[in-house]
C-alpha cells in the first residue's frame, strides 16, 4: 500500500506507527484508519515485531487532534456518517475472540502489546486510539478530550466500555458526560497514563521500555498474557485460573521456557524463538 497518512517502521524486535497528518495536527480520516489497519497487521504478521508503538508525527504538535473537521463537515452534508473506509480494509486482531472484532476493539487481539507514545493533543479518535493501546506513555502538559458532546455524538467506539475499565466509573463519567478537556496531569492522577515524560525524555523512554519488554518477556508470554488479560474481562474469576492452568500446561512444552531458565540461570539475556 502506497503510505500517505501513515509512516511505518521495523527494527530490533520494535515495529513504530506514526500518525503523519502533521499540517492537520495528524487528525483522523477514512484513509489514515484504512493505512494504520494496514500496517498494524503488518506488524502484528511480522514475527520479528515483539512491540508495536503508536505516536504522532511531531511535527504536528499532536498524538492525533481527533476526526478531521472537512470528514465532519461532510457527515453534516451527507446527512449520516461515513467512516471513509471500505470493505477490503485489513482485519488485524480480527478472528481471536468474537469481542474483538470490531473497531479500534481489534487492538486487544493483536498478538503484541502496542504502547502510545502520545507526544501532544488526544482528542475524540485521538483518545480512543489512546485507550485501546495495553500501556500509554503521554508529554506533560498534553491535553485530552472525547470531544464528541459537543457535536451531539455518542461516546465513540466504545469508550463507554474501556474508559471505566481503566479509570474507573466516577473519572470514566466526567471524562465522556462532560466532554471537557483534561491534562496530561490530571490522566496521570485518574490512572489513565502509565508515565509522564518531559517532551524530550518521551520517546527515550517509550522506547525503553519497550525494549525491556521485548527482551525479557517471551513473545508467547506477551501473546497469551494480552489475550488473558482483555478476555478475562468477561468471565468469572474461576475460569481465568481454568485457562491459565491450561495455558500453563501447554506453554511448558514451548522450547521458549526451557531458554528462559537457561537464561536465568546463566544471567544472561534469553534468545526468544517465538511462535507457537
Amino acid at each position: 500500500m502506497d503510505l500517505k497518512t501513515v509512516n511505518y517502521s521495523a527494527e530490533k524486535g520494535i515495529a513504530t506507527i506514526t500518525l503523519s497528518r502533521p499540517h492537520r495536527r495528524n487528525a483522523w480520516t477514512g484513509r489514515m484508519h484504512t493505512e494504520y489497519r494496514h500496517v498494524l497487521e503488518e506488524a502484528d504478521r511480522d514475527e520479528t515485531v515483539r512491540v508495536i508503538i503508536v505516536t504522532g508525527d511531531p511535527e504536528g504538535k499532536a498524538f492525533c487532534a481527533g476526526a478531521d473537521m472537512a470528514a465532519l463537515e461532510g457527515h453534516s452534508e451527507k446527512g449520516k456518517y461515513d467512516p471513509g473506509t471500505s470493505d477490503e480494509i485489513a482485519k488485524p486482531g480480527f478472528g481471536t475472540r468474537p469481542e474483538f472484532d470490531a473497531t479500534f476493539a481489534y487492538h486487544f487481539g493483536l498478538t503484541k502489546p502496542v504502547i502510545a507514545a502520545i507526544n501532544g493533543a488526544a482528542a475524540g479518535i485521538g483518545l480512543v486510539l489512546a485507550a485501546y493501546a495495553d500501556l500509554r506513555f503521554a508529554v506533560q502538559g498534553a491535553k485530552f478530550t472525547a470531544a464528541h458532546g459537543r457535536f451531539n455524538f455518542p461516546a465513540e467506539f466504545g469508550l463507554s466500555w474501556v474508559l471505566p475499565r481503566i479509570v474507573g466509573l466516577t473519572h470514566a463519567n466526567d471524562i465522556l458526560l462532560s466532554s471537557r478537556v483534561f491534562t496530561a496531569e490530571e490522566a496521570k492522577e485518574m490512572g489513565f497514563l502509565n508515565r509522564l515524560c518531559a517532551p524530550e525524555e518521551l520517546m527515550p523512554a517509550v522506547y525503553d521500555y519497550a525494549r525491556m519488554l521485548a527482551e525479557g518477556a517471551a513473545p508467547g508470554s506477551l501473546r497469551e498474557t494480552k489475550w488473558q488479560i482483555y478476555t478475562d474481562q468477561h468471565r468469572p474469576a474461576a475460569e481465568a485460573v481454568e485457562t491459565s492452568e491450561r495455558l500453563l500446561e501447554s506453554m511448558i512444552k514451548h522450547p521458549d521456557y526451557k531458554e528462559g531458565i537457561k537464561a536465568w540461570m546463566e544471567k544472561r539475556p534469553a534468545n526468544w524463538k517465538g511462535g507457537r
